[in-house]
C-alpha cells in the first residue's frame, strides 16, 4: 500500500476549487464535510485533495494549521479505501465544522465514516 501524499496529489487550482463550490457534492460526519467532484484532472492522478478549517470557527493560525495537518494525515493513511472502490478522478475538500481543537482520534473516525458514506453515494449513482 501506497501512503504517501505527494504534491501532484494537492488541490491546488483555483478553476477547480470554484467548480467544486459550484457543482460539488456533499457528504458530512461532524466534525467533517467532503465537498466532491468527478473531474478531469490535469495531473495523472485520481484524486485531489484540499483541507480546509475556517478562521470563522478557529481564531489561532497554529490551531488551524494544526487541524489541517490532522487532516491530511489521516487522508494519507486512509485514501486506499477510495482508490481500491471507486472509479475515475475525484477533487476532494475536506472542510472541518468543528469550533474547538479535535484530538487525532476524532479526526481519523470522522475520516473514514466520511469515506465510506462518498462510497456509498458514488455506487448508488453508478448502478
Amino acid at each position: 500500500m501506497d501512503f504517501k501524499f505527494p504534491k501532484k496529489e494537492k488541490l491546488k487550482s483555483k478553476k477547480v476549487i470554484d467548480r467544486l463550490f459550484a457543482e460539488g457534492k456533499s457528504v458530512t460526519v461532524f466534525p467533517l464535510k467532503l465537498i466532491y467532484l468527478k473531474c478531469e484532472l490535469p495531473e495523472e492522478v485520481r484524486a485531489q485533495v484540499g483541507t480546509v478549517a475556517p478562521k470563522k470557527n478557529i481564531k489561532s493560525a497554529v490551531r488551524r494549521n494544526r487541524i489541517k495537518r490532522l487532516m491530511r494525515e489521516s487522508y494519507r493513511l486512509n485514501k486506499h479505501v477510495v482508490f481500491n472502490n471507486s472509479e475515475g478522478s475525484f477533487a476532494f475538500l475536506f472542510l472541518y465544522l468543528g469550533k474547538k481543537m479535535p484530538p487525532y482520534t476524532e479526526i481519523e473516525s470522522a475520516m473514514t465514516k466520511t469515506l465510506s458514506k462518498f462510497l456509498k453515494a458514488e455506487g448508488q449513482k453508478g448502478t
